[in-house]
Formats: C-alpha cells, structure tokens, sequence
C-alpha cells in the first residue's frame, strides 16, 4: 500500500514538471487546451495540478484564464545565484550606466527557451522601456538571448528552431534559421548583439553575456530604449560594464 501512494505521489511530480516545462516554452500566458495537448494531460487532470501549483506561487493564472511561471520560481533562481551574489555585483555597474545613458538597464538569465528579466534599473524619465521583473522573452528575439544561442553552436540554434518554429512577434523578427545563425554567430564574433525591433517595434536594445569563475555564462546585461534614441557608442560602455561584472563573479579570461 504504501508503495502506491509513494508511486502516485511521484507521478504527480512528474506531471506537475511536465506542466511547468510546458509554460516556460511561451513567452505570454498558455490557455488550459494547449497545456493539455502539449504534456498529453486531460484537462480535468491538468487543471487539478495547476491550482495545487497556483497555491503554492510556483504557477499564476491571469485574468483571461491563462497560466504563465509564478514569482516562487523567481525567487529560487535567486537563490540559485546567491552563492556568487549576481544581482548584488552586478546593481552598482547597472546604475552607474542607467545613471550616464538614461536608459533602462536589464540583467537576464536563461531559462530553457527563454530569458528571465531578473533585474532591472529605469531611468527617471517620462518615456523610457520598462521590462517587467520575472517576464519571460523567447531567445531568438533578445539581444543576449542571439548570443547565448550563438555561444551554444549551430547545432543548438538549430535544435532550438526546431522546438520553438522561430514565431514571429514583430515584422523585424528573425523566423528563419539561416538568418537566425547568421545573426548569433555574427554576435559571438563581436562580442555584442542588437535587437532591431525584433521583440516589440519601437524598442532596441544591446546586449552582451557575463561569465562565472568556470567560463560559464552566468547572465546577460543589456540596455533598452527606443529605436531613435538607441547609440552605438553605448556598445563600449556596456562591453566594459560586462567585463567588469565577470571579473567580479570571477571570471578571468584566457
């Protein structure tokens, strides 16, 4: 008796991750349906684990009924990153730039298909970009999120193309993986990646990876603002803040 209830309880897990993997592969709130055609769940079933996992923060449902990742999964990442204090290192160099461009600066982490605003700081004036804290982008459309991709090789650009179908969010997107490759790579080699409307029109944005004391990318540092308003001159300053955040999180190149 007691190694059903032990194998039930597993199951549940199972399914709970099977749900929660699913939602992290959108970027906007997923309709119970969909859920329940991409894990194979029936919907009773799928709707049962959601409302456990709605309890407990690691999954919230919007106003029009559809489940994005709960603040909890937020927080653990957190946690994940507390040993090398990435939010901390990386806050002052975050403020010194938003302070000296007046722009919106973002610190993002990778999370399967997607990147996870982990941080941010915003500029004390009227019209800036403003990215929500926890929100979720898909790789393809983000400047860090082309160079994390790029960085993983063409075999995962591919892989990954393949999982996502490249949806389109603006006119700008790269849907196809040939530009898409074109991009990363060109990305990797200089060291930076833009983000030409790609996500939404009227926003760019730059953006470049940090690395941790093993070589691996720990984050990306970015700056958005309007397309107008976006310089080039910025790409240097925020190479160097990046250099710098690494050589904190102890990283030493070569």
């Amino acid at each position: 008796m007691t190694d059903v209830k032990t194998e039930s309880r597993i199951q549940v897990i199972d399914r709970a991750a099977l749900l929660m993997d699913a939602i992290g592969r959108y970027s906007k709130p997923v309709k119970l349906k969909t859920l329940g055609a991409e894990t194979g769940l029936a919907p009773s079933t799928a709707y049962r684990i959601l409302q456990s996992l709605i309890s407990n923060r690691f999954v919230e449902r919007d106003s029009n009924g559809g489940y994005r990742l709960g603040q909890k999964l937020l927080q653990l990442s957190n946690r994940l990153h507390s040993d090398i204090d990435l939010r901390g290192v990386s806050l002052p160099y975050m403020r010194e730039l938003c302070d000296r461009l007046g722009e919106t600066i973002n610190l993002t982490i990778r999370e399967g298909d997607v990147v996870i605003y982990f941080e941010k700081v915003t500029p004390n004036r009227m019209m800036h970009v403003n990215q929500i804290v926890g929100s979720r982008a898909p790789l393809h459309v983000t400047a860090v999120g082309k160079l994390m991709l790029g960085l993983a090789g063409e075999d995962e650009i591919e892989s990954y193309a393949r999982r996502t179908n490249l949806p389109a969010y603006t006119r700008n997107t790269l849907s196809s993986l040939s530009k898409l490759e074109d991009a990363c790579m060109t990305s990797i080699r200089q060291g930076y990646s833009l983000d030409n409307e790609e996500a939404e029109i009227g926003v760019g944005c730059i953006g470049v990876l940090l690395f941790e004391k093993s070589g691996n990318v720990s984050a990306g540092l970015s700056i958005s603002a309007p397309i107008e308003r976006r310089k080039n001159e910025w790409i240097g300053e925020l190479k160097k803040a990046g250099e710098e955040i690494s050589r904190h999180l102890g990283y030493r190149p070569g």
